[in-house]
């Protein structure tokens, strides 16, 4: 059982961050907090596997259930969109949700029919999160000049949108072959679409397009609080309101064991990202390990300090902490954000 300490009440309102400093959020842009999950269990992407993991966090209170999307590594996931339908068909509630659906990648006709039949398929549950890639490897892979991938993305967002909206579009220049998109989405006018971002110039995209900004897991709490202030601007300047959405993305791992906090500890330290990435070797600089009362507190920081609305729980490729703690912790998380009783 979580100690009161560790209730929604203490995660709404902690005062302080991290640093010791002062929270720049005021109290009225705090909104309910909703956690969502990636899948913990990488041992295996069957529909069995996946679709258990995702009623168990249905079952715990989680709102949504998420995948990435990469390709080309022995950890590849080159099509989320086709491993949620396995999971829409066996939840009711939970959101079914990418963190990466990179959109230079895709014909956009393409990308919106599928992401319109997975939100029907699903009831109206698809939020799509979208990139740009930050792998140029990949990116040539596919044909793609790095360079012009943000062009890409927001040619290829428009028209989804467009399409989404029921308007006629063409890919061709001339407007030529032009059709509409068949089947809507259940949402309308669309699914929630939220961008993963990085770097300024994405971040400055987000804001002018007007879309939420996702957060990625390996952004230190200083980046982030530079990164959500120029999307911040970026939505000003692109004569948007506010957005109430922060979503943030972040390696969570709760445990009343010391012992088991430091060997995962180490082994962060030492983890090798794919190449591109990089983060902090300050360990507590973008995860959360630790004890219900520490994990309680770290999580009301980042309400504090960014407004955030969704926690979306999520682990990097950690070698030997097993199915069953990572299950354990899921568990704890939630009811430490979502106590019963």
């Amino acid at each position: 059982m979580v100690e009161p300490r560790g209730s929604y009440a203490v995660i709404a309102s902690h005062p302080e961050r991290p640093d010791g400093g002062k929270s720049g959020v005021s109290p009225a842009r705090r909104v309910p907090l909703k956690i969502g999950l990636t899948p913990w269990d990488f041992s295996s992407f069957s529909a069995v596997s996946l679709s258990d993991q995702a009623v168990l966090a249905e079952s715990l209170g989680y709102s949504s259930f998420w995948l990435p999307e990469s390709h080309f590594n022995s950890h590849a996931i080159p099509d989320p969109l086709l491993l949620l339908a396995a999971v829409a068909a066996n939840t009711r509630e939970i959101r079914l949700a990418t963190t990466s659906y990179l959109l230079p990648l895709r014909n956009p006709l393409l990308a919106a029919e599928q992401v319109a039949v997975l939100d029907r398929l699903s009831g109206g549950r698809v939020i799509l999160g979208v990139g740009r890639g930050y792998s140029r490897e990949t990116l040539k892979a596919f044909a793609i000049d790095p360079g012009v991938k943000r062009e890409l993305f927001e040619w290829a967002y428009g028209l989804m949108l467009r399409a989404w909206r029921g308007d006629a579009v063409s890919l061709q220049e001339d407007g030529s072959a032009a059709v509409e998109v068949w089947p809507r989405p259940l949402q309308q006018p669309h699914p929630e679409v939220w961008v993963a971002a990085f770097g300024p110039k994405a971040l400055d995209q987000a804001g002018r397009l007007g879309l939420p900004y996702l957060a990625s897991p390996i952004e230190t709490f200083d980046d982030l609080t530079l990164n959500v202030a120029r999307h911040d601007a970026a939505l000003a300047a692109g004569g948007h309101a506010p957005s109430t959405v922060r979503p943030v993305m972040r390696t969570v791992f709760m445990s009343n064991s010391p012992r088991t906090i430091q060997t995962l500890r180490e082994r962060l330290a030492t983890i090798s990202l794919p190449v591109g990435l990089k983060t902090s070797p300050q360990i507590d600089d973008w995860a959360i390990l630790g004890d219900a009362h520490y994990v309680a507190d770290k999580i009301a920081a980042y309400r504090e300090t960014f407004g955030m609305s969704h926690l979306i729980v999520t682990r990097l490729r950690v070698e030997g902490v097993s199915a069953k703690e990572l299950r354990e912790s899921v568990v704890q998380i939630a009811q430490l954000v979502n106590p019963i009783g």
